[in-house]
């Protein structure tokens, strides 16, 4: 099949498409196919951290309904993240079909339970424990792990883990993170939040992950990260090496209520979800609309998009996703002419 007429990169392309995968970009040329007018098309979303939407949380191990949700708000492939829970309802989680209509699931992300007590936001500290590789190795289908550097055997579940490493919910100092990136820890879970702050004499992961230039991940749905701090980082670290993430909850896509995250009720007022205690609990945003507001704070459209699509597919490497190439899936969104979503298509096919 072919579609016809998007522009690529600002030129009007024709996507030649074989079982779900990109055969070719060529230039246009009248033919069969349906016609987009020229409309911009860019890669399909990828999401690496997201806790659920529309009702759902990933710990339930229903990802239907979500796979629907994310797809037609932009995200094409996601990774369910967990919380920090017993190690058997993760793996039950884990251990769902995957195989559904909608946003393609590439893998889990494990946030929790290997993390620091003292950062631990809207995680449930009854369940925090330090790192266990075996214990770790026996989940499916981890694609990225978060965990607290300075627990007990992190340095070694980090040099023996296969899948991604990330650092987050931490307290961590700079020295431990700079040994733990050297390790083979390859990111900042959620940058900024849960976390030692950058200090001028106290640099912290923020400082190590400057230094060792790792990827990072951000919150931009204006409510996490002061847009400052998000131009910050999309300077020190470019699209390459920064990662938009949406952290969203089942919260996304309704209304203010009080709701269930990771075992804890939460409170959503306004958008924002906090514990009763007052954390921030994940956002109430979807990667597109994270995407659109890191344009509002000055970053360049093509960059942000970049940071939520080929950025993240490259840090899980999945090189077949997150991109407009020959040889990727055919994962695209149609833009109309406000930049808004008109068309989600996900394996060369309309959702």
């Amino acid at each position: 099949m072919t579609l016809r007429n998007l522009t690529i990169n600002g030129v009007a392309s024709d996507v030649i498409v074989t079982d779900g995968k990109i055969e070719s970009i060529v230039p246009h040329t009248p033919g069969e196919g349906e016609d987009f007018g020229g409309a911009v098309a860019i890669p399909g979303l990828v999401d690496i951290h997201t806790h659920g939407c529309d009702g759902h949380d990933t710990m339930d191990g229903q990802f239907a309904e979500m796979c629907m949700f994310l797809a037609k708000n932009g995200t094409t492939s996601w990774c369910p993240t967990t919380m920090t829970m017993d190690i058997e309802s993760i793996r039950n989680a884990m251990s769902a079909d995957t195989d559904l209509p909608g946003a393609q699931i590439l893998g889990f992300h494990m946030e929790g339970p290997y993390i620091s007590p003292k950062f631990k936001g809207a995680q449930n500290e009854k369940f925090i424990k330090a790192p266990d590789i075996d214990e770790f190795n026996t989940l499916p289908n981890v694609k990225m792990v978060t965990l607290a550097p300075e627990l007990e055997g992190s340095m070694d579940f980090i040099a023996k883990c296969k899948s991604v490493v990330s650092l987050g919910h931490t307290a961590a100092d700079y020295d431990t993170v700079i040994s733990a990136i050297e390790a083979g820890a390859q990111c900042l879970t959620h940058t900024f939040n849960a976390m030692p702050p950058l200090h001028h004499r106290n640099p912290g992961p923020i400082g190590a992950a400057i230094e060792k230039h790792c990827y990072v991940q951000a919150i931009t749905d204006g409510l996490h990260l002061h847009k400052a701090i998000v131009l910050t980082l999309y300077k020190l670290f470019g699209r390459e090496r920064m990662v938009i993430i949406s952290d969203s909850m089942r919260a996304t896509g309704l209304c203010d209520g009080e709701y269930e995250f990771g075992g804890q009720p939460i409170m959503v007022e306004n958008g924002v979800a906090r514990t009763l205690d007052g954390a921030i609990a994940g956002s109430t945003s979807t990667l597109w609309q994270c995407v659109k507001k890191a344009t509002e704070f000055g970053i360049p459209f093509e960059d942000a998009v970049y940071m939520a699509t080929a950025t993240p597919a490259a840090l899980i490497g999945t090189r077949s996703k997150g991109r407009l190439a020959a040889g990727c899936d055919a994962d695209l969104l149609v833009l109309d002419e406000n930049r808004e979503i008109s068309r989600v298509i996900i394996g060369g096919k309309a959702i």
